[in-house]
């Protein structure tokens, strides 16, 4: 799924391409993607964009009459800025948004249909908003209070869109590396050097990768948006050595969402419990890195 620094990338791109321009049409191919009727889709036609923002990981197009197109790309949903006019793909696309200089076109991998379009009013808008803040307007004290409201592992509180904002399990991975903590440490359970620890890794994260991805990008359009990229320190990075101390990268399975994480820099060389690995092996499973030497 596209997080803050790839939907940063996609804003970087579309300010110059749609901000001030009008739509002149919205063609929908699946149905299924468009989740509201009132106000009605023929409604943002010859209504120009004001601007574009980010609510969380979802993309939003406010318009001058005071609606706003709302965009969510959830995991395999894609932009792209093609022609104007460009044609709809028969598999993949969804919609598609024309304007004068080129189209918008909205298009999805796989089988499953799970990316959105809202159109709605300022009301509506504030309630598509899941209420998570977002890190870099956080102080460390307000920063531990949210990660605090509720027992959970570390990375499930971090990916929690009620408490921060556009972070997901690439990022969270690289945060919690960058901050040499374990994804499965207690939310509640945090030191208060631990807490200003990942307060910096998260500010630091977000603000690089935002800068690698817009940076990658120039005054093109996004084209390869995916959660992995070879110079991130642990995700995707299983088995391949740690950038910092050269163990390992482990990983964790559950659901079929992968954990990565460094046993050498994150949980004093613990390998921490994988269900499938651990009902494959028992009580051969190493417990510790010395243990896979």
């Amino acid at each position: 799924m596209p997080e803050l620094p790839e939907i940063e990338a996609y804003l970087h791109a579309l300010r110059p391409r749609v901000v001030g321009q009008r739509l002149q049409r919205v063609r929908i191919q699946s149905f299924s993607v468009l989740k509201t009727y009132d106000p009605p889709i023929d409604g943002v036609v010859d209504v120009p964009v004001v601007d574009v923002g980010r609510l969380g990981k979802r993309i939003v197009l406010n318009l001058g009459d005071g609606l706003s197109i709302v965009i969510h790309l959830m995991v395999a949903g894609r932009l792209t800025w093609l022609a104007p006019g460009a044609a709809i793909p028969k598999r993949s696309g969804l919609a598609a948004f024309d304007f004068v200089d080129g189209t918008l076109l909205l298009t999805e991998a796989g089988s499953k249909r799970r990316a959105s379009i809202h159109v709605v009013g300022a009301d509506d808008l504030a309630a598509l908003d899941p209420g998570g803040a977002e890190v870099e307007d956080l102080t460390v004290e307000e920063f531990g209070k949210r990660l605090a409201r509720e027992r959970h592992a570390l990375k499930r509180t971090l990916t929690d869109p009620h408490l921060f904002s556009g972070i997901g399990g690439a990022f969270a991975d690289e945060i919690l590396w960058a901050a040499g903590l374990s994804p499965t440490q207690m939310s509640t359970n945090l030191e208060d050097d631990e807490v200003a620890r990942l307060h910096e890794a998260a500010v630091e994260t977000l603000r690089r990768w935002t800068k690698i991805r817009v940076d990658e990008v120039g005054d093109g359009f996004p084209t390869k948006v995916t959660a992995f990229h070879p110079d991130m320190a642990v995700h995707g990075k299983y088995r391949e050595p740690c950038i910092e101390c050269g163990a390992p990268v482990q990983r964790i399975v559950h659901v079929g969402r992968e954990t990565n994480y460094c046993a050498g820099c994150q949980t004093d060389g613990r390998i921490l419990a994988d269900r499938a690995l651990s009902r494959l092996l028992k009580d051969d499973r190493p417990k510790r890195l010395d243990e896979t030497r």
